[in-house]
């Protein structure tokens, strides 16, 4: 299907959980919702007044999120269309979004230096964490829900506690900005994303670095465990998409 229907740039796009309908952000202010089989358009979400950068559906698939340059969390429902909460908190840039896993929570990260939990229905906020020296470019749940890893410009991954804002973890060794971060099915192990060229493994527990996956001739954007955490994929300015063992020989990666 090509799905067409937006006026500027598409900055993110994510299935619902059942795999029926597709969301997509964009520059264009909106958030579109299309019929993942027919590629009809379901669904125009306005609301936002910049560009929407990131987009998330809540587990249930019941709910979307969006994060935007309008410093705002907007909340949606997926069958109407209808606005249901505006998160306002941020003094910045809003750069992603995520559920957690529950869908009770939802977390937003921005270029102003803060990762902020909010209540999914309320839309009341519930955490503010604090200790990024530059934006914050991603955010990510632990798949049980009680860590959140956020990836930032000041070449950093932090780990931090959902329920009580404590950090846990700061994950240093990139040498420039991180763009991505994920965790493995387990939780064990976290895997980010780098302007460095580089793809890295940590620890969660420890924080301990596990290795180096190194093989991209540009900065890597975007990062990606397989299903039952055996793959590591990961994706490039440097027009390739690479496979890594996430357990194994890492080092010899199979580009697709």
């Amino acid at each position: 299907q090509t799905l067409k229907g937006h006026t500027d740039r598409v900055r993110s796009v994510a299935f619902s959980p059942n795999g029926k309908v597709v969301a997509s952000a964009s520059d264009d202010k909106t958030v579109q919702l299309w019929d993942a089989a027919t590629g009809t358009a379901l669904q125009a979400l306005k609301g936002h007044i910049d560009s929407v950068r990131s987009v998330a559906f809540s587990p249930d698939g019941m709910v979307v999120v969006s994060a935007s340059v309008d410093k705002t969390v907007r909340l949606w429902d997926a069958a109407t269309g209808a606005a249901l909460q505006t998160l306002k908190g941020h003094t910045d840039w809003v750069w992603s979004v995520a559920f957690s896993p529950d869908g009770k929570v939802v977390a937003s990260a921005s270029v102003d230096k803060i990762v902020r939990l909010w209540d999914a229905v309320t839309g009341a906020a519930l955490q503010t964490f604090k200790g990024h020296t530059d934006w914050v470019q991603f955010i990510a749940f632990s798949p049980d829900g009680k860590v959140v890893a956020s990836a930032s410009h000041d070449k950093t991954v932090r780990l931090w506690d959902a329920a009580t804002g404590t950090p846990l973890q700061k994950l240093k060794g990139h040498s420039d900005s991180v763009q991505s971060v994920a965790f493995s099915p387990s939780g064990k192990v976290v895997a980010s994303a780098s302007v460095d060229k580089t793809v890295r493994l940590w620890d969660a527990a420890t924080g301990a670095a596990l290795e180096t996956l190194k093989g991209h001739t540009d900065l890597v954007q975007s990062v990606a465990f397989s299903p039952d955490g055996k793959v590591v994929a990961s994706a490039s300015v440097d027009k390739t998409v690479r496979l890594w063992d996430a357990r194994g020989d890492r080092h010899h990666p199979a580009d697709t």
